[in-house]
C-alpha cells in the first residue's frame, strides 16, 4: 500500500509540473525549456544593471566659497565644482555649512540678509542648481538676483539632459505652465512647442517628461511625467547631479537622500592613509559617499560640529585618505583636490560596481 501512495503521490508532481512548463511554452511558444531560464536570467541580471546601479555622492563644504575674494571669483568656483561633478557622473552634491548649529536643514537653506546676501554654502549650493538645470528652464526657474550676476561668464556643463531645440530624445526636462488644464498640464520642454502631460500639476514645477520616439507635438499627443531617476534605470543615461545643503557635516550623514543612507563614506586629508589608486579595494557598495574639507580640512568640520566633538576621523569615516601624495605645494585647495580625487576614485569605483552587478 506504501509503495502505491507513493507512485500515485510521483505521478501528481509530474502532472504539475508537465502543466507549469506548458503554460510556459504558451507564452514563449519559440523556446526551448533551457532558452526559458536563459531568458529569465538575463531579465533579472539586466533588471538589476538598471535599477540597482550604485551611486557616487560628494560632500563639500561651503567655506570655501567664504576664502573668495569677489563674487565673481566666487562664481568661477562654483563652476568648477559644478563641471568636475558633471565630467565624473556624480549623482548627488551635498554642501554642508560647517559653522552651524541648526538642526533644521531647510530653515537655514532659506536664510538671506537684508541686502539678499547669501551665505557661503547657500551661494553654493544655488549656483550648483543653477548650471545643473538646463537652459531653456533657467529663467522660469531662478528669479533674477545679485548672485547670479557672473553665471553668464562660466562654461556650460554640455551635460547629457541640456538637450538643444532641435534635438529628440526619449526624456527631457520641463517645467510646468499656467493655462488650461482640462487636457493635462502643459509644459515647456525646450522644444519650439509646449507639450501637454496627462498629469494635473502646480504651474512652476520643474519635471522629466517620458517624449517617447513619437515627434509630433500637437495637443492630442499627451505624455507622462516619470521619476527623475528614470532616464538612468532606462537607458543609462547619467541625467546630471542632484544638490543637497546640510546644516553641518553630521547633517550630510543623517539626513541622507537615500533610502537607508550612505553604506560606504571616505574622508579625504592630506593627513588620511596613502594607498596607490590600483591598490585602493573598495568593497561592493549600494551608495558611496566622499567628504571634502573647507579652509582647515575636515578635522575642523569635526571639531565644530556638536553632534561630532570628541570623535576622530575613524570614528567618523570609514576610510580617511590621501589622494594626492608627495604635493609640491603647502596647500591644495578643495577644487583642485576634488579633481585629483575623483581621478584617483575612477577605476577602484568601477571594479566596486562590477563586483556588485555580479551579485
Amino acid at each position: 500500500m506504501e509503495g502505491e501512495e507513493a507512485l500515485l503521490q510521483q505521478e501528481k508532481t509530474s502532472k504539475k509540473e508537465k502543466k507549469a512548463k506548458k503554460r510556459e511554452k504558451r507564452k514563449n511558444p519559440d523556446q526551448s525549456d533551457g532558452e526559458v531560464v536563459i531568458r529569465k536570467e538575463e531579465k533579472k541580471k539586466k533588471k538589476k544593471k538598471e535599477k540597482g546601479k550604485p551611486t557616487v555622492s560628494i560632500a563639500v563644504a561651503g567655506s570655501i566659497i567664504d576664502n573668495a575674494q569677489s563674487l565673481e571669483l566666487a562664481t568661477l568656483l562654483a563652476g568648477q565644482i559644478a563641471r568636475a561633478a558633471t565630467i565624473f557622473r556624480i549623482d548627488e552634491v551635498v554642501v554642508f555649512d560647517s559653522k552651524s548649529t541648526s538642526s533644521d536643514d531647510a530653515e537655514v537653506m532659506d536664510f538671506e540678509n537684508d541686502e539678499g546676501d547669501e551665505a557661503g554654502a547657500q551661494f553654493l549650493v544655488k549656483i550648483l542648481r543653477y548650471l545643473e538645470t538646463p537652459q531653456y528652464l533657467r529663467k522660469r526657474l531662478f528669479p533674477m538676483h545679485k548672485n547670479l550676476k557672473y553665471v553668464g561668464l562660466l562654461p556650460p556643463l554640455d551635460a547629457p539632459h541640456h538637450y538643444r531645440k532641435h534635438e529628440w530624445s526619449q526624456f527631457r526636462e520641463g517645467v510646468t505652465l499656467d493655462g488650461d488644464r482640462s487636457n493635462g498640464t502643459p509644459v515647456d520642454v525646450g522644444l519650439m512647442k509646449n507639450i501637454l502631460v496627462e498629469q494635473i500639476l502646480e504651474p512652476g514645477k520643474r519635471v522629466t517628461v517620458a517624449m517617447g520616439t513619437n515627434r509630433d507635438l500637437s495637443p492630442g499627443v499627451l505624455r507622462t511625467v516619470v521619476p527623475s531617476s528614470s532616464p538612468r534605470e532606462e537607458l543609462g543615461l547619467y541625467w546630471g547631479y542632484r544638490v543637497r545643503y546640510a546644516s553641518n557635516l553630521s547633517s550630510v550623514f543623517k539626513n541622507s537622500s537615500f533610502k537607508g543612507g550612505y553604506d560606504r563614506v571616505i574622508g579625504t586629508s592630506e593627513h588620511g592613509q596613502v594607498i596607490s589608486s590600483s591598490e585602493l579595494i573598495l568593497p561592493c557598495f549600494r551608495h558611496l559617499l566622499i567628504v571634502f574639507g573647507g579652509l582647515s580640512g575636515l578635522e575642523e568640520s569635526i571639531e565644530e560640529d556638536k553632534n561630532l566633538k570628541g570623535k576622530g576621523t575613524t570614528e567618523v569615516f570609514m576610510s580617511y585618505l590621501n589622494t594626492c601624495p608627495h604635493q609640491g605645494s603647502r596647500t591644495i585647495r578643495t577644487e583642485e583636490a576634488i579633481l585629483i580625487s575623483l581621478q584617483y576614485f575612477q577605476e577602484p569605483i568601477r571594479r566596486a560596481e562590477a563586483q556588485f552587478l555580479e551579485k
